[in-house]
């Protein structure tokens, strides 16, 4: 993963853009992606995560966020509802 504080606000600022409902699933964690310290706290270089995203413009959140994820070399998957 790139600067990890740098990735975590990149991460939080891009879900702010949307109106969704953007969460992170961590193993057994949900975190609200707009939540900063919930990113701080959820974040590692070795996981894998699950983004779960609704709302009116789902559909540009999961593409924008799928975006970020991997700009910073995050493995991320959009779970289909």
């Amino acid at each position: 993963m790139s600067n990890n504080n740098q990735s975590i606000v990149e991460i939080s600022q891009t879900a702010s853009q949307f109106s969704s409902s953007i969460v992170l699933q961590a193993e057994n964690k949900y975190i609200d992606v707009k939540s900063i310290l919930g990113l701080f706290t959820t974040l590692v270089n070795s996981q894998s995560y699950e983004l779960h995203v609704h709302g009116p413009d789902a559909d540009a959140a999961k593409q924008a966020m799928i975006d970020v994820f991997t700009k910073h070399g995050l493995n991320v998957s959009v779970v289909a509802e």
